[in-house]
């Protein structure tokens, strides 16, 4: 895979499972709504698979040692990347009660880290389970906090 392809792939991929996860708590318990949570997950979708683009096209340029090409193949595969990911977190929610959709979801996100883990770990022939452990501590710190913060924000409006 190209450096350009692997970069939008691997920043896409963790971005849209961490993000949206994230979203997805936050939202839950801070609204219980089924509307919030489906809609934070198509704007997440949308709005920061753009964001998210952009900012790699800008870090890219910012090197100064990648080609026009590279550039905008690293900018396209980190949207496609990111939308798709993002997007495959509402199919629980709309097939499923709320609670039971963010379990699905939590699974879902905990497989995909899992599987993306063991990836990279074998592009840089290293053990995977150290990968494994950093990454999933920092999608569990993503959800506890955005959970707290969707718990002080339902105060803040009661």
């Amino acid at each position: 895979m190209r450096h350009s392809i692997k970069t939008g792939f691997s920043f896409g991929l963790a971005s849209g499972i961490m993000t949206t996860l994230g979203l997805m708590v936050g939202l839950h318990s801070g609204t219980h709504l089924k509307t919030a949570v489906l809609g934070g997950i198509f704007i997440i979708a949308l709005a920061d698979s753009f964001s998210d683009a952009m900012g790699i096209h800008i870090a890219e340029e910012s090197e100064n040692k990648h080609s026009n090409k590279e550039i905008w193949e690293a900018t396209i595969s980190t949207f496609i990347f990111k939308f798709v990911v993002a997007l495959t977190f509402a199919v629980p929610v709309l097939l499923l009660t709320l609670n039971t959709a963010l379990l699905v979801a939590l699974g879902w996100g905990i497989l995909l880290i899992i599987l993306l883990s063991i990836y990279l770990a074998r592009q840089q022939k290293k053990r995977p389970f150290k990968i494994i452990g950093e990454h999933l501590i920092v999608m569990v710190l993503v959800v506890a906090l955005s959970h707290q913060v969707g718990d002080w924000i339902a105060t803040l409006c009661k």
